[in-house]
């Protein structure tokens, strides 16, 4: 659907009229196993001579609807939907590492990522070197002979930080390295790795992909053969499949995924400019703001818009962010992101109270650091909540 807008395709792409009853919803497939016409038929569909779904863990029909329009978003070849967003990044470094190989990834990072890296991979014999991949020099004086993938995630969880996407997919050409990108923030309406040169393009689709808060999964995008490596080993080796019930909820929300950003982002842009001008707020941290160190960069890769992450820290440090974090009314206090619902974590007590205060400070994330991902409420009665909170 190339030839179509982002609106379009997120509506139509995976999307058919059922040819037995007309439902214009792809049906939810739960059956668990597909029978065979006959042993002829059932060899030449393991042998992969045939195509066919012989078992919901390996492939499902609701399951290939999603992974079709999240393809058709990222334009990608395919798309493989998984558990959830952990599930992504582990199968999209699985199907790339072994042991004695080497990672190359950014400081500012999810907390859970930086953990597997650390811990499960790290176990197996692959090491990993942490740098602010916002300056790609410290990138390609990372990389070692044995460097396999160049992780990136932009912008970054909690503190927005910009990579550029080109530079590092020009580093992981010349050095013959995967580079993977955690898009999730930004989402497909406002950022294409692919496109920019990444081999692999994944997303915690629990997030915005999905909008409502009310499903879990996983979506990694990218060519027909690296997206076949990721699906076998996240799902059907490690058994990371998405439930079929899932996938509908997910799809269900990708078809609105465009209206939702351009709303959350036009407000996200409007708190944070609000925020950054308020006394009772030391930092703010958003690529729209021209004050942002990334804000270059963020304007050459993303498009019609700079997400729904907002980022600030409040003046007066752990204390006054958690009296913050507890006065608000409207918002609602929870880990998550991409939800209608605009959602504040205090980063220090939550997502990264994994990590000690000497780490967080390497990551730029002071302890009076806020993540505001705004949904799509009025933006006054937004403002108003936090004006309040902050005072």
């Amino acid at each position: 659907m190339s030839e179509h807008g982002f609106d379009t395709v997120a509506v139509h792409a995976g999307d058919a009229p059922d040819p037995t009853t007309g439902a214009l919803d792809p049906p939810v497939v739960l059956s668990s196993a597909y029978a065979f016409d006959d042993a002829a038929d059932a060899a030449a569909q393991f042998s992969g001579a045939r195509f066919g779904h012989i078992y919901s863990r390996w492939r499902n029909p609701t399951v290939r609807a999603l992974e079709a329009k999240v393809a058709a978003l990222e334009e990608a070849e395919a798309c493989a939907a998984l558990a959830s967003g952990m599930a992504a990044v582990h199968a999209s470094l699985s199907a790339h590492l072994g042991a004695g190989d080497h990672v190359v990834a950014p400081r500012s990072l999810y907390a859970e990522t930086a953990r597997l890296l650390t811990g499960h991979f790290a176990r197996f014999g692959v090491e990993t070197s942490f740098v602010d991949a916002t300056d790609p020099g410290q990138v390609e004086g990372a990389l070692r002979p044995e460097t396999r993938v160049i992780y990136a995630e932009t912008p970054a969880n909690p503190t927005l930080a910009v990579t550029d996407l080109s530079a590092l997919a020009a580093l992981a050409e010349a050095h013959g390295a995967a580079l993977i990108v955690d898009s999730t923030f930004a989402t497909p309406a406002h950022q294409r790795p692919l496109a920019l040169g990444a081999h692999l393009s994944l997303h915690s689709a629990t997030k915005a992909l999905c909008g409502h808060g009310d499903a879990v999964g996983g979506v990694v995008s990218g060519s027909e053969a690296r997206v076949a490596e990721v699906r076998a080993e996240g799902a059907r080796t490690c058994g990371g499949a998405l439930a079929p019930l899932s996938a509908m909820l997910l799809a269900r929300g990708v078809r609105t995924l465009g209206l939702r950003t351009a709303r959350a982002s036009a407000t996200a842009l409007a708190l944070a400019q609000r925020l950054s001008d308020d006394p009772r707020v030391a930092r703010v941290h958003y690529p729209g703001l021209p004050s942002h160190p990334g804000h270059a960069v963020a304007r050459r890769q993303m498009r019609g818009g700079f997400g729904a992450l907002v980022a600030f820290e409040v003046a007066g440090g752990r204390e006054a962010g958690e009296r913050c974090y507890d006065a608000v009314r409207l918002v609602t206090r929870a880990v998550s992101l991409g939800d209608v619902r605009t959602l504040l974590t205090h980063a220090a007590s939550t997502t990264h109270a994994s990590l000690s205060e000497t780490q967080r400070a390497a990551a730029g994330i002071g302890e009076g650091l806020m993540r505001l991902s705004v949904g799509i409420e009025d933006v006054e009665d937004l403002w108003a909540d936090l004006d309040r909170a902050l005072g």
